[in-house]
């Protein structure tokens, strides 16, 4: 078992953070249609950009770890366990959103696609940058 590379961490919040930022400026006009809190939403304030800093440090340091752990290496392995990960967490949570919050699947779409798109960045950048 290896130490995570810090490095190869950092590199992966800062991706999945801008990864996810330009997908969720392309689905601005859409989620304003999907969901009340996105109407006439103004831009967020800069806490929100650090705290989103936060949470895509703290799933890359989890993301840098497991793949240690199961001893994930190169990109194909780590694509593999981002997808299962996807599976298992944001899209079983985000359908339960869905089914017992009557969130639009529409908007659970959206957001499923966002964390497929940091999952996998993620664990490809920290599962080959060991």
């Amino acid at each position: 078992m290896t130490e995570p590379n810090h490095l190869a961490v950092v590199a992966a919040t800062v991706t999945a953070f801008l990864l996810s930022s330009v997908w969720y400026m392309g689905f601005g006009a859409r989620l304003a249609t999907l969901s009340d809190a996105y109407a006439g939403a103004e831009r967020p304030p800069a806490w929100t950009a650090i705290a989103e800093l936060g949470r895509g440090a703290l799933v890359a340091t989890v993301l840098a770890w497991l793949t240690g752990q199961v001893g994930v290496s190169g990109w194909p392995g780590a694509l593999g366990l981002a997808c299962v990960l996807w599976l298992g967490f944001p899209v079983v949570l985000l359908a339960g959103s869905v089914l017992h919050e009557r969130v639009p699947w529409r908007l659970a779409a959206v957001h499923a696609g966002d964390w497929l798109l940091k999952l996998t960045a993620i664990a490809v950048i920290v599962g080959t940058w060991r």
